[in-house]
């Protein structure tokens, strides 16, 4: 190559590691450096764009770009950073016109935690499904590094929420428990002073509790606990958490106010549910708090604690009345959320996985409603799929694994997105999709879906 040519490398498939580059040249011998530009890429549109005019709140650190100077050939190069990407794109910024750059060699040391041969095959004859079914095993398969990932891109980070439907999708694949256990005490460990959970876990240069707390995130560790204690029967981790998943419910219940209503708030972040930031959150927290204090019950059974498993359910059974007197419009026959009465799907379906209500029937009429509220996560659609399957609809809930994640199958995923509306495939809540991760945990449900519910 000279000066202002490129080549593009397909590996043919997402990896996660560390890159190699070999060079020669010909012609005369170099009389000047050989400066080259490295684009690494999951999705080949990433390549594209510019990443100087990328503006969003994300920052642009995270962008796959390297630029390096070659001063003496042959030469072999070990980037060290490490990359999750298909694509990687070579540009020759600068050379010499006595000679020309030969690349020799592109290859990547690929890693994960986990391993293929552990991977429990999914039994069916639908190609379609099984098609899904791989794309999701290497969406878990690359995030689960140190810890369960929630993307290897960006933000290289345990978050409880993710973390909560990896270690589903790892109980029906890699069967790999010692990493949930790890992840688990990784949290209990590296709690605020007051005792509640971060929403996240830095684990480079040292572990470190992110400064966020979500109201959501924190609870989701007892749910994530019992599923933990139920695949493996592992009850002395089960005793040794449990005061930490018991002040989740605790703080959580300073929440709520004189009506048994969780508190509404308007600061952005106070909890997840969905990248949707039209969404109000308030109904979905209260279905939260509902699903995650039936699992406090549950393991309060399991260690026999009767006392405390009567006072959960005598406080579930309150702040569930609640929810039917306070949040559900008879006459539109949905829950509503939030002073303006939203109606969103989010808020039904936290309402059914909640146990507020087995009546699939609001999810029919949000959907209906004028200026209902959509999904746009594959965090969101997993809770959607799980909701529907307990309502009764485990028809209507393969149809949307189909919809949902096979649209991003059919745009050519290696593995599943962070983000994905049918409408607007390259739809980005960061302000550009130069910085969005194309491999991200908490799209890996069908690898837990088609295996537990949908196996021939």
């Amino acid at each position: 190559m000279g000066e202002g040519e490129s080549v593009l490398f397909d590996f043919q498939e997402h990896l996660v590691g560390y890159v190699t580059l070999s060079f020669s040249t010909e012609g005369s011998h170099p009389d000047a450096p050989a400066w080259i530009e490295l684009q690494l890429a999951e999705r080949k549109q990433e390549l594209s764009e510019d990443a100087d005019k990328y503006h969003g709140w994300v920052s642009k650190s995270w962008i796959q770009q390297e630029r390096i100077h070659l001063d003496t050939f042959p030469c072999r190069i070990r980037l060290p950073r490490r990359y999750a990407f298909r694509y990687l794109k070579l540009t020759v910024l600068g050379i010499s016109t006595k000679y020309r750059l030969k690349v020799e060699e592109a290859s990547c040391e690929a890693v994960s935690s986990a391993d293929d041969a552990d991977l429990k095959p999914y039994e069916t004859q639908d190609a379609e499904l099984l098609a899904i079914d791989r794309i999701a095993c290497r969406t878990l398969h690359d995030c689960m590094q140190d810890v369960f990932e929630d993307g290897p891109k960006r933000d290289r980070r345990l978050w409880l929420g993710d973390l909560r439907l990896q270690a589903l999708a790892n109980a029906e694949t890699y069967r790999q428990f010692d990493l949930v256990k790890r992840c688990l005490y990784l949290f209990a460990g590296s709690t605020f002073e007051n005792g509640r959970l971060s929403a996240a876990i830095f684990t480079e240069p040292e572990i470190e509790a992110d400064d966020t707390a979500m109201f959501d995130y924190s609870l989701l560790f007892v749910p994530t606990l019992l599923d933990y204690y139920e695949a493996t029967g592992d009850r002395e981790t089960l005793f040794e958490l449990w005061d930490t998943a018991k002040r989740q419910i605790a703080m959580a219940a300073e929440s709520f106010g004189e009506t048994g209503i969780v508190r509404d708030s308007d600061r952005l972040g106070w909890c997840f549910v969905d990248w949707n930031l039209s969404l109000n959150k308030q109904a979905s927290a209260q279905g939260i708090y509902l699903y995650c204090e039936k699992a406090a019950a549950r393991i309060a059974a399991i260690l026999g604690d009767i006392e405390g498993e009567r006072a959960f359910m005598q406080d579930y059974e309150a702040k569930r009345s609640a929810a039917l007197r306070y949040l559900y419009d008879e006459e539109k026959g949905v829950f509503i959320s939030g002073a303006d009465c939203q109606v969103s799907i989010a808020s039904q379906v936290w309402m059914i996985l909640g146990g507020v209500t087995n009546d699939a029937g609001i999810l029919d009429r949000a959907k209906e409603a004028p200026d209902a509220v959509g999904m746009v996560t594959p965090y969101m659609y997993h809770h959607y799929v799980q909701a529907l399957i307990d309502a009764g609809r485990k028809t209507q809930a393969l149809e949307i694994l189909r919809a949902y994640w096979g649209g991003m199958a059919k745009e050519g995923a290696d593995t599943f997105w962070e983000l994905y509306n049918p409408d607007d495939p390259n739809e980005s809540p960061y302000g550009g999709t130069i910085v969005l991760s194309y491999c991200h945990a908490w799209s890996c449900a069908p690898a837990y879906f088609l295996r537990k519910y949908f196996s021939e």
